[in-house]
């Protein structure tokens, strides 16, 4: 039997420097809380795109002396984890380069498998999600936590920033992602055949309101507007010129600077029990 071909991912975001001070950022704590109730001292973790490893590095903690397993879809990214692991010292996790729509890993592995902000920009995500399911043990969880662009709100209200949410969902969507993968997840869960009485769906935020918080947010995105690796697709795909990126990012700073501003990040997040 032929094997079937892997989809091929792409990963919106790139790695500037921008981007990951926005993921080193994330903890398990703002970024899993939904998860942490069913951690325990003992259980076998994998953490599918585990970007920088700091959630990895919080999870590892949390289920010491049992082990996580962090993966990336290359040897540069996961390094960036590793580099992570190895300056804390956290000696409960071990790394494997891996793509969630094929795992490398034997059926009913892991008692959890985790992604957080990964389905998003996978290819396929019924099948990324079939995976995960594949490699948890039965009785384990499967736990995916993404963010929906069309569920952000801010104020005061911006054109520029309407224009740069409107942008990026449309990069997203031409590099085969999925802006608004949050809403998706359970419907996602479901095809991938877990059992509706298994799948809980919640909700959650990042909340950016008080002017450092509003500060730091701002600063990245404008960054991560005008420098990184987003900034050359969105020319290179006519979906924005140079002077209307610049435009954006002169209104997140703008925005920063409102006494009343504020800034909401919806999250969609699944516990699937395998």
């Amino acid at each position: 039997m032929t094997k079937p071909e892997t989809p091929q991912n792409t990963y919106t975001h790139g790695h500037h420097e921008s981007v990951l001070r926005s993921h080193r950022w994330r903890t398990a704590e703002n970024s899993a809380a939904y998860l942490l109730p069913l951690l325990a001292p003992g259980q076998s973790v994998l953490d599918v795109g585990c970007g920088p490893g700091t959630i990895t590095a919080d999870l590892a903690d949390r289920v010491a002396p049992g082990t996580v397993t962090a993966v990336e879809i290359t040897a540069d990214a996961l390094r960036l984890a590793q580099d992570e692991i190895a300056d804390r010292g956290t000696g409960n996790v071990r790394f494997a380069v891996a793509d969630v729509h094929a795992l490398d890993f034997p059926d009913d592995t892991f008692d959890v498998v985790h992604a957080h902000q990964v389905l998003q920009h996978v290819a396929d995500p019924v099948r990324a999600l079939k995976e995960m399911r594949r490699v948890c043990r039965p009785g384990g969880v499967v736990a995916a936590r993404d963010s929906d662009y069309g569920a952000f709100r801010w104020f005061p209200e911006s054109p520029a920033l309407d224009a740069w949410l409107a942008a990026y969902q449309s990069l997203a969507t031409s590099n085969g992602g999925h802006p608004d993968a949050g809403r998706r997840l359970r419907g996602w869960a479901l095809s991938a055949g877990f059992p509706a009485e298994n799948v809980t769906a919640t909700a959650s935020s990042w909340v950016f309101a008080d002017a450092g918080d509003r500060a730091w947010w701002a600063e990245l995105w404008a960054d991560r507007t005008t420098k990184s690796s987003t900034a050359s697709q969105y020319v290179a795909k006519g979906i924005a010129t140079e002077p209307e990126l610049q435009a954006m990012a002169d209104a997140w700073r703008a925005w920063s600077r409102s006494h009343d501003g504020i800034f909401t990040v919806g999250h969609g997040e699944v516990i699937c029990v395998a």
